[in-house]
């Protein structure tokens, strides 16, 4: 059963609660905004909750700058609040801040409002950025942990790809493929997808530690699972010998059982080597026929080979 109130919801309450109580004792007027502000401040991460917050306080200092110089030329009147959006939101954008320009406005229409531009009014707008925005950093600084929720999608996934590596040895057996491949192909695609989420989201909330090897593990296999489909294509387009078979699922079942998340593959790619040797001293092909199995198995091989070094290289770049 689904919760009924998330916890960004939660935060988001509890800190627009907090932003104006906090603005109201400080005897800021307009108090209201600065809870407003950090309804639009609280992010899925941490870093994206800094990251705007910066952000807004820039925006904001930019707004009051251009806001303070037109109204004291122009006056205070809607000609004037039309002049300071064409100037303000283009330079915003050119300095990447696009995302604070409402909220910069509305503070700006609080001195249009009160025909000032005094001391006390831009202390104020400052303040009610600062206080709105602070909150959210200071409740963004809890997010709950979701390593282990990774771990889990790391044990699903390399489950899928065991199973699909020996439903491939079922198949060249056979001679056929199974109905229900491309359903755990569609099943780890999904899984896939799901995890690289979560360990993008797990990487924006470590902001002092780079927790990329959860977004790098997922990368790699993705990629292999694109390796994989390119393997399960050869199925229908090659049809081999008993020995040959014999020896290329008694492969893939080894890889299945060795598939885990700290193997470097080294040593499959060392038998991998001894396959492509048993296969070039067998007979050569006599009809075009078995030049094209042959061939199309090669290829297969060629396809596994590049599914380990995939892992390999992986590996070797995090020991790096």
């Amino acid at each position: 059963m689904k919760k009924f109130i998330g916890l960004r919801t939660l935060k988001t309450a509890v800190g627009a609660t907090i932003a104006i109580v906090i603005s109201e004792v400080l005897g800021l007027r307009y108090a209201v905004s600065a809870g407003v502000i950090t309804v639009l401040s609280v992010q899925n991460t941490k870093k994206h909750s800094i990251t705007l917050a910066f952000q807004r306080l820039g925006s904001t200092l930019l707004a009051l700058l251009i806001s303070a110089i037109l109204f004291s030329i122009v006056g205070y009147n809607p000609v004037a609040f039309g002049l300071f959006l064409l100037i303000f939101i283009p330079v915003a954008v050119r300095f990447k801040m696009q995302d604070g320009i409402v909220v910069s406005s509305v503070l700006v229409t609080h001195l249009l409002v009160e025909n000032s531009i005094s001391l006390f009014w831009i202390k104020n707008e400052l303040l009610l950025m600062a206080i709105g925005a602070g909150i959210a950093i200071l409740l963004n600084t809890y997010m709950p942990r979701v390593e282990d929720k990774i771990k889990s999608d790391q044990e699903e996934i390399e489950s899928f790809m065991k199973r699909i590596l020996l439903s491939m040895a079922e198949s060249l057996r056979n001679q056929s493929v199974s109905i229900s491949e491309g359903e755990l192909f569609s099943k780890l695609e999904d899984k896939l997808k799901e995890a690289t989420e979560r360990a993008y989201i797990n990487l924006n909330n470590n902001i002092l530690y780079e927790a990329k090897y959860y977004v790098k593990y997922m990368q790699m296999r993705t990629v292999q699972l694109q390796v994989l489909k390119y393997m399960r294509g050869h199925f229908t387009k090659f049809y081999i010998a008993y020995d040959q078979t014999e020896l290329v699922a008694s492969f893939t079942e080894r890889v299945a059982s060795a598939l885990h998340e700290y193997n470097t593959a080294e040593e499959l790619l060392l038998d991998l080597k001894e396959v492509f040797k048993i296969c070039s001293k067998q007979e050569l092909p006599k009809s075009r026929e078995e030049f094209e199995n042959r061939a199309m198995l090669f290829q297969y091989l060629n396809d596994f080979e590049h599914m380990l070094e995939i892992k390999r290289d992986f590996k070797r770049d995090i020991d790096n």
